[in-house]
C-alpha cells in the first residue's frame, strides 16, 4: 500500500501534486458480469417503481418528455465522467477528479457532500425496506428490520468486494428481468395480443383520449422533470467500482456506451407501457402505485405482492450499492488526506474497513433520527442532501472541461471515450442543470430542499477553502 507509481511513467492525469500516485491497495475483484450488471442496475433505483406514479399525475403523459430530457441529462454527464473514468479509473471518481482539475476544495467539497448524500440514502432505503418487511412478518418491529438489513448489508461489504459485486449481481438481476418482462408483456397487452389479459388494449391511444398529450400545460414538464430527476442518482456507481474490476477501463467505456439504451428501456420504456395501459388520470395510478395499477389492468394475479418484493430488492440494491459508494468515497477522501487516514486503510482482503463502518456508524444514527425525529432532525437531513445530485453532475461538468486539457497534454492515448461535441454539449448539459436548480427555487415543493442543500454545500465548501488555503500556507516553499 504504500508503493507509489511515477505520473510521468504512466501518464495517469489525477496526482495532486503531478509527480505522483498513491497506489490505493483496493483489490480488482469485481468481475465484468459484476461491472456490467452494476451498470444496468445502477440507473434502476426504488424511485421509479414508487415515485413515478406522482409524476404522471403531475404531468399526465407529457411525464415522458420530463424523463426524457432528465434521461439526456444523465446520458450527457455519464459520457463526461466515462471519459474521465476511462482515461483514469478511480475510486474517488469524480471527487478525484474535481481535485485535480478544479482545485483540492473541489475534491474535499463534492466528495464529503456525495458521502453525506448516500449514508442518508442509506436510512431511507432501510426504513421503506423495513416498512415491506414488517408487512410481511409483523411479529418483528419496524425499526428492527432496518437494523437487520443495514446490518447485513454490512456485513456482506465487510467480507469483501467481490461479494458485494455478487449480491448486486443478483439484486440488479431480478430488476432488470422485472422491468424487461413488464415491458414485454405490457406490449403484447398494449396491442390486444396478450392471451386471457383483462387490458382491452388501445394501442396509442391513452396517450391523448384524457385531455391530450399536455393535460396540464406545457410547465407541467418542468414540476415532473423535478419529481423524477432523483430517480436516476446512481448511474455514476460504475465510475467508482470500476477501479476494483479485472478490465476498469473496458468496464467503463461499456457502461458508458450502454447508458442510452438502458435509460430508454427501463425508464421511458417501462413509463411508456404504463401510459398507454391506462389513461394517466386513472385513480389506481396513484393509489396503488404505477405498476401495481399496470399490472392490474392486465389481470396479472398477486401485482400488488408481486411489486412489493421488486421494490425490495430495489431498495435492497440501493442499499448495497450506497454502503459500498459511501465507503470507496470515504476511503479515497482519506487517500488524498482530506478524510481520516484510517479510511484509507485496507485489510488482506483488500477491504477499506475503517470507511465501511463509518459510513455504517452514520447510516445507523440516520436511521434511529428517522424514528426518533423524524419531523426535525432527520427532516434536515434529508431535505438538506436532496439536491446534491444536481450539485454532483455539475461539477462533473465543469471538471470535464478542465480535465480535456489535461489529458490531451499529458495522456492523449488514453481519450478512449470523447464527450460529444466538446465543449458545447458540456456547456449546455451544465446550463441545463443549473435551470433545474434555479427552478427548484420558485418550486413551492422543492425550494426548501434545494436552499437547505445549498446552504449545506456552501458550508462545505468554506470549510475545503480555509483548509487548502491552510495547506498552501503550510507547505514547503520551492
Amino acid at each position: 500500500m504504500s508503493s507509489t507509481t511515477t505520473l510521468k511513467k504512466e501518464g495517469d492525469p489525477t496526482g495532486n501534486s503531478g509527480d505522483v500516485l498513491p497506489s490505493d491497495g483496493l483489490k480488482a475483484g469485481l468481475k465484468n458480469r459484476h461491472l456490467s450488471m452494476i451498470a444496468i442496475g445502477g440507473v434502476i433505483g426504488a424511485g421509479l417503481f414508487v415515485g413515478s406514479g406522482g409524476g404522471i399525475a403531475k404531468a399526465g403523459p407529457a411525464i415522458l418528455i420530463s424523463y426524457a430530457l432528465v434521461g439526456a441529462m444523465v446520458v450527457f454527464v455519464m459520457r463526461m465522467l466515462g471519459e474521465m473514468a476511462a482515461a483514469s479509473p478511480n475510486s474517488g471518481s469524480f471527487s478525484a477528479y474535481a481535485d485535480r482539475a478544479l482545485g483540492r476544495w473541489a475534491g474535499f467539497s463534492i466528495g464529503w457532500l456525495y458521502w453525506f448524500f448516500w449514508v442518508v440514502v442509506l436510512a431511507v432505503e432501510a426504513t421503506a425496506g423495513a416498512a415491506i418487511l414488517e408487512g410481511w412478518i409483523p411479529a418483528v418491529p419496524q425499526w428492527a428490520w432496518a437494523l437487520i438489513v443495514m446490518a447485513v448489508l454490512t456485513a456482506t461489504n465487510l467480507g469483501s468486494v467481490a461479494s458485494y459485486g455478487e449480491f448486486e449481481f443478483w439484486f440488479a438481476g431480478i430488476k432488470v428481468v422485472a422491468i424487461g418482462a413488464f415491458v414485454v408483456v405490457g406490449l403484447l397487452a398494449v396491442f390486444g395480443v396478450l392471451p386471457g389479459s383483462d387490458n382491452p388494449g388501445a394501442g396509442f391511444a391513452h396517450l391523448t383520449d384524457a385531455g391530450g398529450f399536455f393535460p396540464n400545460g406545457y410547465g407541467a414538464v418542468l414540476t415532473g422533470v423535478l419529481m423524477v430527476v432523483f430517480s436516476f442518482m446512481g448511474s455514476e456507481i460504475v465510475t467508482l467500482a470500476a477501479g476494483e474490476s479485472e478490465d476498469p477501463r473496458k468496464a467503463v467505456t461499456r457502461a458508458t456506451n450502454s447508458v442510452i439504451w438502458r435509460i430508454g428501456v427501463f425508464y421511458l420504456g417501462s413509463i411508456f407501457i404504463v401510459l398507454t395501459l391506462l389513461p394517466w388520470n386513472d385513480k389506481s395510478i396513484t393509489e396503488k402505485g404505477s405498476y401495481v395499477a399496470a399490472l392490474d389492468s392486465i389481470g396479472i394475479a398477486h401485482a400488488g405482492t408481486i411489486m412489493e418484493v421488486i421494490v425490495l430488492t430495489a431498495v435492497l440494491s440501493c442499499l448495497n450499492s450506497g454502503l459500498y459508494t459511501a465507503s470507496r468515497m470515504a476511503f479515497s477522501l482519506g487517500e488524498r488526506g482530506d478524510a481520516p487516514k484510517a479510511f484509507a486503510k485496507v485489510n488482506s482482503r483488500g477491504v477499506p474497513v475503517a470507511a465501511i463502518l463509518g459510513s455504517t456508524v452514520f447510516g445507523f444514527v440516520a436511521v434511529y433520527f428517522n424514528y426518533a425525529f423524524k419531523d426535525t432532525v432527520f427532516n434536515f437531513l434529508l431535505n438538506s442532501s436532496g439536491a446534491i445530485a444536481l450539485f454532483v453532475w455539475l461539477v462533473i461538468c465543469f471538471t470535464q472541461l478542465r480535465m480535456r486539457g489535461i489529458l490531451v497534454r499529458e495522456a492523449p492515448e488514453k481519450l478512449t471515450v470523447k464527450m460529444w461535441l466538446f465543449p458545447w454539449l458540456t456547456w449546455a448539459t451544465a446550463a441545463l442543470i443549473m435551470f433545474v436548480i434555479g427552478y427548484m427555487f420558485v418550486d413551492d415543493a422543492n425550494r426548501e430542499v434545494v436552499t437547505l442543500s445549498t446552504l449545506v454545500a456552501g458550508a462545505v465548501v468554506v470549510v475545503g477553502l480555509v483548509l487548502d488555503f491552510r495547506r498552501k500556507r503550510t507547505a514547503p516553499q520551492a
